[in-house]
């Protein structure tokens, strides 16, 4: 899975136009950018108790620690473009406690907020988002992918499953991102649907419903100025 990585560098990106309807939910959506750097923390953590004796496991959490880095200074260039929203900014250090003092093993909590809130939060940026927030989107997902995978076979070799505790604050971050969407024949700006993309998620790892999104939607280079567009290669 480690060997399926795609290298990548942050870059500065411009404001452009958000679909409308979008821009309450999407700041939300931003501010969870604050959880990114505890997810590592969350690994670190860990990392200094028992692991599965499976070969590559500490080199895969390591290398999985590097990412969150990079994905917030992305998300931060994206907050740097657009601004954000000063309510949700401090309403999302609530969420961020919640999961910061959750008993729940660090890894398994990693694995939790990695598939069923930020695999929900990137489609959200994809297809409401501007050329640089999609761009972003799309280079996170690919790490996300494996993210997922290594963080999920570690709960499972160690036996840690999400229980009720660990579900509801799921469900509540999901409720507070999409609290400002309401019933839309626009399924990307629907409520349920993004509620029910979370549930199927957390219950099934799978969301039948997002298939549009294994379809890429990078921008061509013509679409956007350069200073939009990520630097591909060693980090």
């Amino acid at each position: 899975m480690i060997a399926k990585k795609r290298s990548w560098q942050a870059v500065p990106v411009d404001q452009g136009k958000l679909v409308d309807g979008s821009e309450a939910t999407l700041f939300r959506a931003l501010a969870l950018r604050h959880l990114e750097l505890p997810v590592k923390d969350f690994l670190e953590q860990g990392l200094e108790r028992d692991l599965p004796s499976t070969p590559g496991v500490v080199e895969a959490l390591r290398h999985n620690q590097e990412d969150e880095e990079r994905h917030d200074q992305a998300l931060n260039y994206i907050a740097d473009a657009h601004g954000v929203n000063d309510k949700a900014e401090k309403e999302v250090q609530n969420i961020l406690k919640a999961w910061l003092d959750h008993p729940a093993h660090p890894i398994l909590k990693a694995s939790v907020l990695e598939r069923s809130l930020f695999f929900v939060i990137l489609p959200f940026f994809r297809f409401n988002g501007d050329v640089g927030i999609r761009t972003v989107s799309a280079d996170i997902s690919r790490d996300e992918i494996t993210h997922v995978g290594v963080h999920s076979l570690v709960a499972r070799e160690l036996n840690e499953n999400a229980g009720n505790s660990l579900d509801k604050l799921r469900r509540a971050t999901a409720l507070w991102i999409f609290d400002e969407l309401g019933t839309s024949t626009n399924k990307w700006l629907d409520k349920d649907f993004w509620l029910r993309q979370s549930d199927n998620l957390f219950k099934r790892g799978k969301a039948e419903e997002l298939s549009e999104t294994s379809r890429s939607r990078q921008p061509a280079f013509f679409e956007a100025p350069n200073t939009s567009l990520p630097s591909y290669g060693k980090a």
